[in-house]
């Protein structure tokens, strides 16, 4: 596992109410507390803040106490770069789209500018999306790289993963269909949440044990083992690597489980004034997103 990944449990990135002006990064006092939903549902979280200022260099746990204010993504979009996303990596989705098993990942970028905070930062629907209302949600588990990984193999992969987190890989699906390239679809600013916690590959190693729920204004829209992954993590992580550089703070999106808005039947499509909830359990918690139209 990466070195850093084993001075953490799980980390969070939030302005604190001391200081409204200031970011900082520290572990919840509660280590059972969602702090997604904690602080959607009016709750108090209170943090022990580290020395560092980002998750990529933690520092030192200290034993002050800080009160969040507001939650954010856990990297800076400064610090993501491209946004590397794996499509048709469920068994279940793929049967759902009847669609064949691919026989290697399917690769497609989302820019920094999609990176988007948890609750109450909101997801934008752009106005191209507006047109027939064909928004669409797919609940997705992240990987966090922690050290820069070029030509790795599977069996060393986890040694540069830093953690897990949740996002949600907002779509735009007559986009999507229009073109055989799927970065102009999905790419949109604030098209990819994520947080609210990381959780570190020392704390919890094996993604496969992760369970995740999309929710649709409270309904469950998705519910997942991921179990169900055709691409493990160190398989994913291993094949981007191949003769391209991960810089450390690159975030993988692991795909999404059976059940997006597009399958449905019929099918049922964002707008404006929805919230959909990505839980991913156990530790990472739950990431909300509020969709408002621009």
């Amino acid at each position: 596992m990466s070195k850093i990944a084993s001075t953490f449990s799980r980390l969070v990135r939030f302005v604190p109410k001391s200081n409204p002006s200031k970011i900082l990064i520290g572990e919840p006092v509660d280590p059972q507390v969602d702090v997604g939903l904690a602080l959607y549902q009016g709750k108090e979280v209170t943090v022990r803040p580290f020395s560092g200022s980002s998750v990529l260099s933690p520092g030192q746990k200290t034993e002050a106490v800080e009160t969040i204010e507001r939650v954010l993504s856990p990297l800076s979009q400064a610090e993501v770069g491209t946004i590397r996303c794996v499509g048709l990596n469920y068994v279940s989705h793929a049967a759902e789209m009847a669609l064949p098993i691919p026989d290697v990942p399917t690769l497609f970028l989302k820019p920094s500018t999609a990176l988007a905070d948890p609750f109450p930062a909101p997801t934008v629907l752009p106005k191209i999306t507006q047109v027939d209302n064909t928004g669409d949600y797919e609940s997705e588990m992240a990987i966090v790289i922690g050290q820069d990984a070029k030509d790795v193999s599977e069996a060393e992969a986890l040694e540069y993963v830093l953690g897990f987190t949740a996002a949600n890989d907002v779509s735009s699906r007559t986009s999507q269909m229009n073109q055989s390239q799927w970065c102009f679809s999905k790419g949109f600013d604030t098209s990819c949440p994520i947080g609210p916690a990381l959780v570190s590959t020392a704390h919890f190693a094996d993604a496969s044990k992760f369970q995740i729920r999309g929710l649709k204004n409270g309904r469950v829209m998705q519910d997942c083992p991921l179990t169900d992954l055709i691409f493990s993590v160190p398989k994913l992580v291993s094949f981007l690597s191949q003769g391209t550089t991960l810089p450390a703070g690159t975030i993988i999106l692991t795909g999404t489980p059976p059940g997006v808005g597009a399958a449905k039947k019929p099918q049922e499509y964002l707008k404006a004034g929805d919230e959909f909830a990505v839980e991913l359990l156990p530790h990472v918690g739950t990431l909300i997103t509020k969709f408002e139209n621009n």
